[in-house]
This record gives structure tokens, sequence and C-alpha cells, in this order.
């Protein structure tokens, strides 16, 4: 039987390294994602049952446990060299002519795209992947072994157990994850990330690899650092054997037999750049020789035998037709510029976003002007330079407008801040959000009514407003036939809604979702109001003498209170039965954690946060949204972000959820 499983399990890593192959490196997968799952369920209960089987090249080590406390050094066994830039073709002409006369007779290149992302080099032993790491200054970098272990195009295991072999690749994330990825950040209100490139850098110097793990960075390889066991002639023989290993190596390279070759491929690849699924910043040319580079050599820096051609960023005029504002999901309002329609990196742009007013304010642009748009990274249109010269008089400015564009609510810019963003509740820009929220385990705790049923409940029309939630029971029959629903799931989810109504309102208050308005502060002011209509009614005055509570979140709390379609949201929730009282002040058990403040980060096992901090509130404590010297404890889960970081930093003592059952228990 012991038997029996080891070979199915070695039998389970062959065929998920195989087809990990097949989809991430050839892009032809044979199996759909769910048989692959499937799969790797079987395997993943195989090494439960035998922990003493597990490997650390198995498809299931690809995501790290814990996250990591910082990164170990590495001293670099061969320099990862930088490359010297070259502009233009006489430039390019130059470097051959320096080439030719180091080595004394005509030369072969290879013209590869330069992928703009992370450099790493990454190690094998016997042909298994052992470590990783970032190039750093060239002689010393990061070890992100952890982090790399989850891209799923490196191969834990080569096709050839080859004694030591280490490679060099870049880092990086296609195009449109990387919109999916800066769409994800604003949802969370995180900062965007500037190009790909940072986002692939800053994905990969994760300190959790269960953050990296979902980001959906891949890589290609350049170039052998160093080998045993193995002698080569050309460069390319070593691309074409990185391939044979496994590899997914550096797509499209060209064999040129002289340096006009070698321009008119790096033309080529500069007028297709638009259309690859990747940002390059460039095309390298190469000596193809090994023996030619060892002549050549190398200065302390860059080698001699290769150069980096620099692509300049495409710029184009065109004009200002109009300026219109998007909603985005988190409420901001984005300013966004209707162009005469231009060609730029590839394709027809007839909009470009201005990021917001300040950006509009400081390059001072109108509507009507005659704008310079540039691609930000190749992707994302933006106007970088106004050509006020071409102005006639007839612009007009722009004035962020006050209500709404979508649902007419208050717009409203808070100090210190550059985003503009709508009030209201029942915002459609907003809806999906907002109900995510509103149902979550923190606030009304709705059991069964994740995102893929709201998607569901709002496409065929049943939900419009966090309201309408609570008369779903109307509409059973038609919900009944939905996807993924029936009576069973159904009925399940009627019930968690009609069970929600009686919760008290400090969830309710967190589920509305008002700004800079937390757990606590939730919590706070259900402990000092009798009931929603009572903090309706409350003037500034009356919300910011709450302690703990600052003037901005008192005003945040005054402005939705006093929206219309707040209003209308409370009038439809009561008369739905959903409870607008409060239970009154938490009655406190004992007071161990008196003067003891404590910050909820992560996720946490058993407890939601909101559990969490009501225990410490229970024994005295105080619950924080930030990190500061102050800080006694930090209780940190799975995914704990830059609250950790922070208590890291300060020293503050961080704890997880076991330490803190043992807190309570004593």
């Amino acid at each position: 039987m012991a038997a029996d499983i080891e070979k199915r399990i070695n039998e389970l890593r062959d065929t998920l390294n195989y087809h990990n192959h097949k989809y991430y490196v050839e892009d032809s997968p044979e199996i759909t994602d769910f048989e692959y799952d499937a799969l790797l369920r079987e395997l993943e209960n195989l090494e439960n049952e035998r922990p003493d089987l597990v490997t650390s090249d198995s498809p299931t080590q690809r995501v790290g446990g814990k996250p990591l406390e910082g990164f170990d050094k590495v001293e670099h066994a061969v320099q990862m060299q930088s490359l010297a830039d070259v502009f233009n073709e006489s430039e390019l002409f130059a470097f051959d002519e320096r080439v030719r006369e180091g080595i004394g007779s005509s030369v072969e290149y290879v013209v590869e795209k330069k992928i703009d992302g992370l450099s790493v080099s990454l190690l094998y032993e016997n042909g298994r992947f052992v470590r990783g790491a970032t190039r750093g200054d060239g002689l010393v970098g990061e070890d992100v072994t952890q982090n790399l272990k989850t891209i799923k195009s490196i191969p834990m295991k080569l096709k050839e157990e080859i004694p030591l072999i280490e490679v060099r690749g870049e880092v990086f994330i296609s195009k449109s994850d990387f919109i999916k990825l800066n769409e994800e950040q604003e949802e969370a209100e995180q900062q965007l990330f500037a190009n790909p490139r940072n986002a692939a850098a800053g994905s990969l110097r994760q300190l959790d690899p269960k953050i990296t793990s979902g980001r959906k960075l891949d890589i290609y390889l350049f170039n052998i650092q160093r080998i045993e066991g193995k002698t080569f002639n050309t460069h390319s023989e070593t691309l074409e054997y990185m391939k044979s290993l496994g590899f997914k190596v550096s797509p499209g390279y060209k064999i040129c037999s002289n340096i006009e070759d070698a321009m008119d491929e790096i033309n080529r690849i500069g007028e297709e750049r638009g259309e690859l699924p990747f940002e390059i910043d460039g095309a390298v040319v190469k000596v193809n020789s090994l023996r030619q580079r060892d002549i050549l050599g190398s200065t302390t820096k860059t080698p001699r035998w290769a150069a980096a051609y620099k692509y300049p960023a495409e710029k184009k005029q065109t004009v200002i037709k109009e300026i219109w504002v998007n909603v985005g999901r988190t409420g901001v309002l984005t300013p966004n510029a209707v162009l005469e329609p231009v060609r730029l990196a590839g394709t027809t742009v007839s909009r470009a976003t201005l990021h917001n007013m300040d950006y509009v304010r400081d390059k001072d642009i109108r509507i009507g002007d005659t704008v310079w748009v540039q691609k930000a990274g190749d992707i994302i249109p933006e106007v970088v330079e106004v050509d006020k010269e071409k102005r006639t008089g007839d612009e007009r400015e722009f004035v962020m407008p006050e209500h709404c564009p979508e649902c007419r609510s208050q717009v409203l810019r808070e100090e210190g801040e550059s985003a503009y963003r709508c009030t209201g509740i029942e915002c459609p820009a907003q809806l999906f959000r907002s109900i995510v929220h509103f149902a979550s385990r923190d606030a009304m705790n709705i059991d069964g009514l994740g995102p893929a049923i709201i998607e569901s409940l709002m496409d065929n029309g049943f939900i419009k407003g966090i309201a309408d939630l609570y008369y779903l029971h109307l509409r059973k029959d038609e919900i009944i036939k939905m996807e993924r629903m029936g009576k069973k799931s159904t009925d399940n989810l009627l019930k968690s809604i009609e069970k929600s109504k009686a919760n008290n309102i400090d969830r309710l208050i967190f589920g509305f979702g008002i700004r800079h308005i937390g757990l606590r502060a939730a919590q706070l002011l259900s402990e000092n109001f009798e009931s929603i209509d009572e903090i309706s009614s409350a003037s500034l005055e009356d919300v910011v003498k709450i302690p703990e509570f600052g003037e901005k979140m008192a005003e945040s709390v005054v402005v939705f209170f006093k929206q219309e379609q707040t209003l209308d949201t409370v009038n439809k929730l009561r008369e739905a039965g959903v409870n607008l009282k409060s239970f009154g002040k938490k009655q406190i058990k004992d007071n161990r954690f008196e003067g003891k403040t404590f910050v909820l980060t992560g996720t946490l096992p058993t407890y939601s946060r909101s559990e969490a901090g009501e225990i410490v509130l229970s024994f005295g404590g105080k619950v924080s949204g930030s990190v500061s010297k102050k800080t006694d404890y930090v209780l940190a889960g799975e995914e704990a972000g830059s609250k950790l970081d922070k208590a890291r930093e300060l020293g503050v003592k961080i704890i997880d959820e076991d330490e803190f059952k043992k807190m309570i228990e004593s």
C-alpha cells in the first residue's frame, strides 16, 4: 500500500509538471483547468497522508506558507551585468565597429526583444530548482526563491538531471494582466502601479509569497550564467538547450549575419511592439559566438559584446474634443480626454486618461487644446503636454462636476487628497463592490451571498441597491431558476438574509461602507447613539465628541447620512424590518486588556476581525486601525500587509490567533 501511494505521487507529479509546461510554456493546454485541479487535489491529499514524501519540486509547493521576515542576501557566482544603451542607428553601427575591431573578423549577431521586467537568476542542482535571486547591484541580490516558485512557467524539475546550471531571465507581467491588477488595486483603494515593470518588481519582492502568487507573473530566460557538464559554441545554441530543458526562452530571437540585418530586425520589432502581449523597452543585440565574446570581454559593469537598443517613447499630436468623467467601482471620479483619433504604438487611440484634477491643473489641460499623447508603459494612453502655441482662445477649462454623473449624489474632495469621490450609497457604478462589502463577514454576514451570486442577481435586475436584498424573497421563484442556484441554495440564502435583519446597527453602519469608518468606528457610533435615525439627525459637533473620533471621520458620517440616497436606503431597510436600533454599549467581562491597544490585520483562521475586535473590547482593550509606537499588539493572520511591515519596523509585538486565544482563555 505504501509503495502504491509513493508510485501514484510520482505519477501525479510527472503528469502535473507535463501539463504545467504545456500550458505555461508552450501555450498549448491538453486538459481543462477542472481536470488539472482534480489531479492537483489528489496529489495534495496523498502528500497530506505521506508528508515524508513531499519534495521541494512538487507542484503543491509552488505557493509558500508563512510570510518571510525579509530577504536573505545572495552573492552572485557570476556577475549579473547591465547592458550599454544605444539610441539610434549611428550609435549601433559604432558599437559594431568596436566589436569588429576587437575580434579582427566578421561577426554574427543575435537580436532579442528587451522585455521590461525584473532580472533574476535561477540555480538548479541535479535538475532541481534550489534558489532564485534578484539582480541587485549585479554582485549581490536578494533570495526570492519562494516567490519565484509561484511562477508557473519556471520548472521545478528540469528534463535533464544536469549537475549544475544557473540561468538568467526577466520576470514580467503581461499587458492584459497589468490592467487587471491595477483594476484590483483601484477596487481595494490601493496605490496603482505606474507600469508593468513596476508591477512585476513590486510583486516579486512581496514578503508574502501568497500575494505574489496572485499577480500572474511570467518569465523569459535569455542567458546561461554558468553550467557544469556541457559546452557550447554559440549563444543561439544555449537558447535552444534551455528550451530543451523545459525553460521558456527569449521569444522570437533572430540570428543576423551582419549589423545591417540586425538593424532591420530592430526596426521590425519596433513596428510590432504595440501588438506584443508584453512590454518591451528596446531590443538587445548580442555577439553570437561565445569564443568571440571571450575575446571582447567586459568592463566592470557591462559586456563589450552586447548592446541594448532603446526605442524612444512614441508621441503624437492630436486635439482634445471633450473631457468626460468616469466613476470607478470605489466611487473615484477620473477625468478622461476624448481625442481626435490618432495612430499610436500600433493602435488607434481616441481616449486618454487625465488621472485627476491636480494633473489637469498642473498641465493646464483644456477642452479644445492641441496636445501630445503617448502610452504610459506602452499601454495606457495619456496626455503628456499641451502645445500652447496652437491655442486659439476658444479652448474651455474643465471643471469637476459637483454631482456624480452616474447617480447625482454629492461629490467631495477631502483635504490632502487628489481624488474626487461620489458619496452615493445607491450609485450604480459602485453597486457591485458595495453589496460585496455589505454582505461580508465583518458587516451583515450574509452567508451564501458571494461575488458570483451578487453578479448574477445584478445581471438579472433583482438588486439595484443594498436594500433590495431584503425584498428578494418576493422573487424566490425567479431566483431558483438562476445558474448555480436551486431551491436549497435559494432557501439558505433567503434565511441568511432574514437572519441578518436582527444584527446590531454597528454591523449595518460598517456595511454601509462609509469612508473612514471601520469596524471600531461603527461600534463607537452604535454605543453613542440609540439608533440609525439619531445618527442621521446628528450634527458634526455631536459626532466629533465621540472618543477616538477625528474631525475627518465625523464629517464623513454627517455627509453620508445627509444624502438623499442614504435616507432612501434607510427607509427601505426600515420597511423591510431590518433592525435600526442599537443594542447599547458592549459589556466588559474583565479589564485584562485595559490600557492596551490592538491592531488587527490579515485573515484569521477562525475569528473574523470584527469578532476578534469585539473580544478585545469585552476585556477593556482598544482596537485601532493603524500601527504606531503606542500599539501594544498586532494580531496578524494570513495575507497581512503593510500593517505587519509597520509593526516589524517599530518593534511592536506581533501575535497570531493561537497566542491571542491563550491570552483570552487564561
